[in-house]
């Protein structure tokens, strides 16, 4: 389980594919890592918490937790294949399995998450707007209507409709850290200093964005590691 003895052409061939393929999937992992990181950023979480469904949020915590160790392990990788490491390869391969089925996952579940919460968004927005005056409910639809810049599900008067007055949200802002004065409480807002539109195309529209390049980017790694697999495998039984 040591050293390999130096290989003909076909072994060569497959230590230097599997060294080209960890470097592609170590390049992988760092990129579904950094869309991860920036879907967290980009208040993922909070838009799960407002269409009442967490599984895109799941999705992105797997793609990040996922894409760290992909780019750790597949660095590793590269080692064991320059090197012909038998007992590195073989335990290459046992964790990129178990990565390969984690990718794979994940990427799912971001494409499950699209199709199974699109068609209920704006159920699910009009029910928590009765839920406002809980924190959890509040921040989503505070970070939603401020990040999206929108108002309601449909329109700034969907707030009127459940009785509470439109939130300091709806306000534009007039310069960074500080908002218009946008006549809260009032049926008839400024209509210069409020968001207008409701957030139910713009939020279809974000988990569509999202949840599309979340699935892609697991799938994408996932193939590519049943590639680094498959390479590892033939380089380990080709080792004397």
């Amino acid at each position: 389980m040591g050293y390999g003895s130096e290989m003909d052409g076909c072994g060569r061939f497959m230590k230097y594919s599997l060294f080209f393929v960890n470097f592609i999937i170590f390049i992988a992992g760092c990129a579904v890592t950094g869309l991860a990181a920036w879907a967290l950023v980009d208040k993922i979480p909070y838009i799960s918490e407002l269409v009442g469904n967490d599984l895109l949020t799941g999705a992105v915590y797997v793609l990040l937790g996922g894409g760290i160790i992909v780019a750790v392990i597949s660095f590793f990788g590269c080692i064991g294949a320059s090197r012909e490491v038998k007992c590195m390869l073989l335990t290459y391969f046992i964790v990129l399995l178990i990565l390969f089925v984690t990718m794979l996952i994940g990427g799912v579940l971001g494409y499950v998450f699209r199709g199974k919460v699109l068609g209920t968004v704006e159920q699910e927005m009009k029910n928590s707007m009765y839920l406002y005056d809980r924190h959890t409910i509040r921040s989503a639809w505070d970070t939603t209507q401020r990040t999206l810049h929108c108002c309601g599900v449909k329109s700034y008067r969907d707030w009127n409709y459940v009785g509470i007055n439109l939130p300091k949200s709806c306000c534009r802002e007039a310069q960074p850290g500080k908002y218009f004065d946008c006549n809260i409480g009032s049926d008839t807002p400024n209509p210069s200093n409020t968001y207008i539109d409701g957030c139910l195309n713009s939020t279809t529209l974000y988990i569509k964005k999202h949840a599309t390049t979340m699935g892609a980017a697991g799938i994408v790694v996932a193939c590519l590691m049943f590639f680094g697999m498959v390479f590892s495998c033939a380089l380990f039984r080709m080792i004397e």
